[in-house]
């Protein structure tokens, strides 16, 4: 693949959930000298994607001006999921698509919650795609699939139509390049107990 324009790749950082088992909003909880979002999106920014859109919905005002914040020095604006309380996952997914410019050659799908993710794996994310070319990149870790994996324009039709993430991925199981990562990609937020003990082991 030759060198990619400007943005020809976006981060969709999907951030509408209502945070149910963690018991308060996920996304603005302290880490380290940020946040999570904010942490996430720094991730994202230095690993060499040129835009992040995050996905908003639940907790909307306060998510929005917290990405506002941060889009003082990192590339990043928002984009709200009406349907973020019964449209699961893949409602946000399809909005973060759906607001994607033309330019953009592929996207990075990245949880929210991911603040644990180092930015070894997603530079390696980002610089196998670029010599690649790949349609499909997922990162994996002792041969279980993480996040965040990558999927070119021309799967996003398909991919929007499909029911569940992971239902496009295993459809195309044999098309999938997968990128050998540390354990990071297979970590995230889902409870009180999860925050606890990895804000602890953060780096």
């Amino acid at each position: 693949m030759n060198g990619s324009p400007s943005l020809a790749l976006a981060a969709i950082v999907l951030a509408a959930g209502l945070s149910r088992r963690m018991g308060r909003p996920k996304m603005l909880l302290p880490w380290r000298e940020t946040t999570v979002l904010g942490r996430v999106a720094k991730t994202l920014a230095e690993s060499g994607v040129q835009e992040i859109v995050i996905v908003t919905g639940g907790e909307r005002p306060a998510v929005e001006a917290e990405a506002a914040q941060l889009a003082q020095f990192l590339p990043v604006r928002t984009v709200f999921n009406p349907h973020y309380e019964s449209g699961e996952m893949m409602s946000s997914l399809r909005v973060g698509l759906a607001a994607l410019g033309a330019e953009i050659q592929a996207a990075l799908i990245a949880p929210g919650d991911q603040p644990q993710l180092s930015l070894e794996s997603a530079r390696k994310m980002v610089s196998t795609w670029q010599t690649t070319g790949a349609r499909l990149l997922v990162p994996s870790f002792k041969r279980r699939r993480g996040h965040p994996w990558l999927v070119r324009r021309e799967m996003w039709p398909e991919l929007a139509q499909a029911e569940t993430a992971r239902a496009f991925l295993n459809t195309h199981a044999d098309e999938i390049l997968y990128v050998e990562c540390d354990e990071t990609v297979l970590k995230d937020l889902d409870t009180p107990e999860d925050y606890a003990r990895d804000l602890q082991n953060a780096v």
